[in-house]
């Protein structure tokens, strides 16, 4: 499975940005699929995370701003991020639950979002 994350940009602090994860096969295959995310000099960190039975889990400092949903029949991942801060500023990441040939996961490369004070 392959995976292609996009929607990053530049934003100012307040702004609301839509992330997407494309993945190449079923994500039906997988019991959850997860957003991180990665500050220069810091070390990734999980954003939110949405089961299979679309049960999502959210890190506090995005719990309300942050909102993670999944189009099955499309294999997609979005996250939609609202009121958006500074701190929010990283290299965003989707990533599988791993499986037997895959421990880890699969991931994608990565899109950037930067917020603006």
């Amino acid at each position: 499975v392959q995976l292609l994350e996009s929607g990053g940009d530049l934003v100012q602090a307040g702004g609301s940005l839509r992330l997407s994860c494309a993945a190449s096969g079923s994500i039906l295959s997988f019991q959850n699929m997860t957003w991180y995310r990665q500050a220069p000099e810091k070390e990734r960190e999980l954003v939110a995370r949405i089961s299979n039975g679309g049960t999502a889990w959210y890190k506090n400092s995005v719990q309300g701003r942050f909102t993670i949903f999944r189009d099955n029949a499309k294999n997609l991942v979005y996250l939609q991020m609202n009121s958006l801060k500074p701190e929010d500023t990283a290299m965003y990441y989707c990533a599988t639950s791993g499986t037997s040939a895959a421990p880890f996961g699969y991931w994608g490369p990565g899109t950037q979002v930067i917020v603006s004070a």
